[in-house]
């Protein structure tokens, strides 16, 4: 065993190694990304049937299931931010069901914050990357990101108790289920492509370092910057520049960017 470790440890062996590893992980992501615009499409909501559509995924998940906001006789989750705001949803095509939504929360003037500088402006502590140093209508913020819990669960999900959030088996197939995880990454992607059509610059986004740490995964490198906070969980402030992600991307998820953007350029 130790023979066989310093044989994979010399830098021959192990450069090889890892090129096999970065092979497999880019062709699993091609893979993916392939799955996604087979089964799922992004959707700019441009409607205002659309729009009730976002804001009811997020009275489920942020109202109704996670409590982090009371509950709307209307069942719509919304805000004085809607109004400064472009709705992205991610619709699943067979059935025309909606798999998640995200909101990109604009600027134009000075009293137009952002949700992040309106609550949690003192949670950045960096010197360069905060929103009050650049110039009102090249920042935004990427907010309400909100995936229903029918597109959360797989088949081998079954637990006591998860019956009301498990994925219908007789509606969804196994190649199906497989990109679902998925579909936050979709999402953020919808968001960036309307950023960079937009020409915004700088984007800020209040999350879970875990869910920071999961988007890295796949090249969206979101920069921490400020210490984590309470604020619907333990979130924590971070910043990305949208043009980067045409360099940090691994290659499957740039051609799952690349789809979306001639998507949204189609519609």
């Amino acid at each position: 065993m130790k023979l066989l470790k310093r044989f994979i440890n010399t830098p021959i062996i192990g450069t090889l190694v890892k090129a096999i590893i970065q092979k497999k992980a880019n062709s699993e992501a091609i893979s993916i990304a392939n799955h996604f615009s087979e089964f799922l499409q992004p959707v700019l909501a441009i409607s205002e049937q659309q729009v009730s559509h976002s804001f009811q995924i997020r009275h489920n998940v942020y109202c109704e299931e996670l409590k982090f906001e009371p509950e709307y006789p209307d069942k719509q989750e919304k805000d004085d931010f809607d109004i400064q705001s472009f709705h992205c949803l991610i619709q699943h095509k067979a059935t025309e069901r909606y798999a998640g939504t995200v909101r990109i929360v604009c600027s134009t003037a000075n009293d137009e914050l952002l949700p992040l500088e309106k609550y949690c402006l003192d949670s950045i502590d960096h010197d360069t990357l905060n929103p009050k140093l650049f110039p009102r209508n090249e920042i935004c913020e990427i907010s309400r990101l909100a995936v229903p819990e029918e597109f959360r669960r797989r088949k081998t999900d079954k637990f006591a108790g998860a019956a009301t959030g498990a994925i219908n088996v007789d509606s969804y197939s196994e190649e199906e289920l497989r990109c679902f995880p998925f579909i936050a990454v979709g999402l953020y992607l919808s968001a960036a492509s309307v950023v960079v059509e937009k020409g915004i610059k700088h984007v800020f986004v209040m999350m879970e370092p875990r869910l920071a740490r999961s988007m890295r995964f796949v090249g969206i490198e979101f920069q921490q910057i400020g210490p984590v906070v309470e604020y619907h969980g333990k979130r924590a402030p971070y910043y990305i520049d949208p043009f980067s992600l045409y360099k940090t991307l691994s290659p499957g998820f740039k051609l799952l960017f690349a789809n979306i953007e001639q998507q949204f350029k189609e519609a």
